[in-house]
């Protein structure tokens, strides 16, 4: 994180005295006059001045996350875990922002290069979930139509570290340096990455979208609102408490922990900021649909939003519609009485098209 110091002008000025000479060699004192035309113009008062602190929250706006750095590294290939005639699976681990994330790893037989496809997963209880849970049966799917498929586990899920998330924007970061460590994969073509996100995956993966990174198509299944409000208002904003004893990560149905550890003030700043208006306007991806510049797929169930985990039918057509109105590319599919996973035939359904829009985008 930038620090930003107010500046200070010191203004210093000093006068030494001239030595003292005899008076009874001194010329007698010459007085010059001068018109008060010719007064010299004094000068100008110099007033220190200070440049205003950040709102606390900034770095965790979409401003702010532009301005950040996400050089990636690595990529630790660990375990190979699974393989068969048409590719293997792999569990790995990288590098952001100091924490150590793991994941999985899908890479296709033969020689490659391969397009890479970026997998981020909707919300698991902590205490439930494996790598790979809800992407991998997606990440098979596409790797055995060609492409290298990569899932991060996000802080805080999976064998990752403990690391604070504000707005998401933890998980965002994560991504994001994964993005920037792919290339250490030899299999990649790093100039052909798309993103598939469902659910809550949905959601980071449209505010990665309003940033500066390789993708260059995104699928959203199902994908949270990218309006933050909207999940403020369904989810609340978060927890807060001891993170130590271990029973927050448990239980929490939140992206964003934080422990009770951080300076109050900090606390105090991401409740304000979530609720207000204002603030969220420079939080949420919705309010900067302009900067978005690849093609976007969206699929949603009509029965979506029927319990308090899933995500509302509303939310992907807001997000359609501020596309459209954006002068974006997008189209979205509505799938009949599917719920927040889909199932049956429309599973397949959804997954051929996201396949023919990666094909059309990255092939």
């Amino acid at each position: 994180m930038k620090k930003w110091i107010p500046s200070l002008l010191v203004i210093l000025s000093a006068c030494t005295p001239a030595p003292a000479t005899p008076t009874s060699t001194l010329p007698p004192p010459v007085v010059t006059v001068i018109p008060a035309s010719e007064t010299p113009t004094p000068l100008p008062t110099l007033t220190p001045t200070a440049t205003p602190m950040p709102h606390l929250m900034y770095p965790y706006t979409i401003a702010g996350l532009r301005e950040r750095d996400f050089p990636g590294g690595e990529i630790q290939i660990g375990a190979r875990v699974a393989f068969n005639d048409q590719f293997s699976t792999y569990l790995i681990s990288y590098l952001s922002e100091g924490l150590t994330i793991t994941g999985v790893l899908n890479i296709p037989a033969g020689d490659g290069p391969f397009p890479v496809i970026v997998m981020n997963h909707g919300f698991y209880p902590r205490s439930d979930y494996s790598s790979g849970d809800g992407s991998q049966r997606a990440a098979e799917y596409l790797t055995q139509h060609g492409y290298i498929t990569i899932s991060s586990d996000y802080r805080t899920w999976g064998a990752s570290d403990f690391g604070v998330s504000f707005f998401h924007t933890g998980l965002v970061a994560d991504v994001m340096n994964l993005l920037a460590s792919l290339d250490s994969i030899l299999q990649a073509d790093t100039s052909r990455i798309g993103m598939w996100g469902h659910s809550m995956g949905g959601g980071i993966t449209t505010k990665i979208l309003t940033l500066e990174s390789p993708v260059r198509a995104a699928v959203l299944y199902a994908p949270n609102s990218a309006d933050d409000a909207d999940l403020i208002a369904r989810w609340g904003y978060g927890c807060i408490g001891d993170i130590a004893a271990g029973e927050l990560l448990e239980t929490c149905n939140s992206a964003d922990v934080l422990p009770e550890t951080l300076p109050a003030e900090v606390i105090a700043a991401y409740v304000e900021s979530a609720q207000s208006p204002e603030k969220m306007r420079e939080i949420a991806p919705y309010y900067h649909l302009d900067s978005v510049t690849v093609p976007v797929q969206i699929h949603i169930g009509s029965a979506d939003g029927d319990y308090i985990g899933s995500t509302p039918p509303e939310w992907s057509y807001k997000l359609n519609q501020g596309l459209l109105d954006a002068g974006k590319d997008v189209e979205m599919f509505v799938y009949q009485n599917q719920r927040h996973s889909f199932t049956g035939d429309a599973w397949f359904q959804f997954m051929d098209r996201a396949i023919a829009f990666f094909d059309e985008n990255l092939k």
